[in-house]
């Protein structure tokens, strides 16, 4: 993943009595809490997170997977190679249920959950909603956590939402939230990733997913915290990610990335797909591929996924309006590793 470079937009916000006061100075978010694994983590204010969030969905939100209950088969796949990647008891927030992804030493893809919704190419993708509608803007979150023991950085894939395009699932665009790396301090944050299937007019350009000759990188934005280095490992974070696509003929395009809600990573007038109109935003899939294989055997985690056309937020903290605080382009010197 070496492709030019993109400003970062960094973000800070004090919460103080339940209102929101700006800092004079960039404030960095609170630092991790690590906790041993045989004991629940500890959740910050600033995340914390909900048991059965889905009892009370929202009217935006398109899906909403809290494992309380069983919701595997509303995902179009789901894959779980050598039970690697299960629902189990008291290894979600707070306890609860979650879902489980262990690793083994060496092994490159340890499962992922593909959602979609709108219109979609092919019956295979079920949509779970209508699967009428061309959604141009999408938000969506999940809460991760990594064993206190963990190593070798971020694993590489995490989520990524797409506009999939044909059947061998071309894609048109893809808003990939994945760690830096494959190696060195960079694989310690997560990295948005811009690409498109199309030329800048919006001709597609792709076959089949993953077109790597055929795609047209946009630019990474690092995030800020290093949330897999072994300082900040061993609790819980709520990640956010949020695409709008280019209205035609612009590059007004938006991607974006919260961490407890701090806004860590903003890239925008983006072209992401010129004037194509075929499908909109269609696709989450939540991931776990490890482009080198683990470097040993490990376990991180998952729940609380919501995808929404507005912002999520964390659990029952309102989600902050983000005040832009930094801009700092050298953060996205490290490559990305983009194989799969």
């Amino acid at each position: 993943m070496k492709h030019p470079i993109a400003s970062a937009v960094f973000v800070a916000l004090s919460l103080v009595a339940g209102s929101l006061a700006a800092q004079t100075t960039p404030v960095i978010p609170p630092a991790a809490i690590a906790s041993s694994d045989t004991v629940p983590p500890i959740d910050t204010v600033r995340n914390r997170p909900v048991v059965h969030e889905c009892d009370a969905a929202k009217p935006e939100w398109l899906f909403c997977d809290d494992f309380e209950s069983n919701r595997l088969d509303r995902y179009f796949e789901y894959k779980d190679p050598d039970s690697s990647f299960v629902r189990a008891d008291s290894v979600g927030v707070l306890g609860s249920m979650g879902m489980r992804v262990r690793f083994k030493k060496g092994q490159v893809d340890a499962g992922s959950l593909k959602l979609a919704f709108g219109k979609t190419p092919s019956a295979y993708m079920r949509a779970v909603d209508s699967g009428a509608t061309q959604y141009r803007e999408l938000y969506w979150r999940v809460y991760l956590r990594n064993d206190s023991s963990w190593i070798g950085g971020g694993g590489d894939k995490l989520s990524r939402a797409q506009v999939l395009v044909s059947p061998s699932w071309a894609q048109a665009m893809g808003a990939p939230v994945w760690s830096g790396g494959p190696s060195g301090a960079g694989a310690n944050y997560l990295v948005i990733d811009p690409y498109s299937g199309t030329d800048v007019a919006g001709a597609l350009k792709t076959t089949t997913y993953n077109d790597f000759p055929h795609l047209r990188w946009l630019g990474s934005v690092r995030s800020r915290t290093p949330i897999f280095d072994q300082a900040h490992v061993g609790k819980w974070y709520c990640v956010e990610a949020h695409v709008r696509l280019n209205d035609p003929g612009e590059s007004n395009g938006v991607f974006e990335l919260w961490i407890d809600d701090w806004l860590e990573a903003q890239h925008t007038g983006l072209n992401w797909l010129g004037d194509f109109s075929g499908y909109g935003l269609n696709s989450v899939f939540f991931e776990n591929y490890w482009n080198a294989g683990s470097p040993v055997e490990q376990t991180r985690y998952m729940d609380n996924i919501v995808v929404s056309t507005k912002r999520i937020g964390c659990g029952r903290l309102t989600a902050p309006d983000s005040v832009p605080v930094k801009i700092d382009s050298s953060a996205n010197s490290d490559p990305v590793s983009r194989d799969r």
